[in-house]
């Protein structure tokens, strides 16, 4: 085999192994969809959108919030981060964005909402996971901090503390 035919078998098999690796990663760690579903009357006089990836933590997060949400007169809706494209923030008194950071970047839907709703910037509270815990997009005002089964309490107890002001 020639020098020219060795070095292209080594490079495609590169990309062969890099191409699996990404596959694999993606499907290893990529975060559920969310499922959607309301809880109250959407005549109620207030709303809170919770907009969400689907994952263990991020499940418990939700529920808490809407345990401690759901006997008050506020409508509650669960979305998928991938339906925030059709949201109008002017319909919600209060929004909460629940995401994983995802290859060194916010998910695409969150960074596009983030940056069409800087005027409702006050109504938004965001949680933000990530394998360190401290990302989080820039002049955003987010809970950061890793998705593990023991800070479940501690960021539902930070996210509520900030969307009772909101609410009110």
């Amino acid at each position: 085999m020639s020098r020219t035919k060795k070095i292209l078998v080594v490079v495609l098999s590169v990309l062969g192994l890099l191409f699996l690796l990404a596959v694999w990663y993606k499907y290893s760690y990529a975060m559920d969809k969310a499922e959607a579903f309301e809880v109250n009357s959407v005549k109620y006089p207030q709303k809170l959108l919770i907009a969400t990836q689907g994952s263990e933590f991020k499940d418990e997060v939700t529920l808490n919030v809407i345990n401690h949400f759901k006997d008050d007169s506020i409508f509650i809706s669960v979305i998928d981060i991938s339906a925030l494209k059709v949201v109008k923030p002017e319909e919600y008194d209060a929004l909460l964005l629940i995401h994983t950071w995802e290859n060194w970047k916010p998910p695409i839907d969150v960074d596009v909402f983030i940056n069409r709703t800087k005027d409702y910037k006050d109504r938004i509270v965001v949680i933000t996971t990530s394998g360190e815990g401290s990302y989080k997009m820039l002049d955003i005002d987010a809970i950061t901090g890793e998705s593990k089964i023991e800070n479940i309490l501690p960021f539902t107890q930070k996210a509520i503390y900030k969307i009772e002001p909101i609410l009110n």
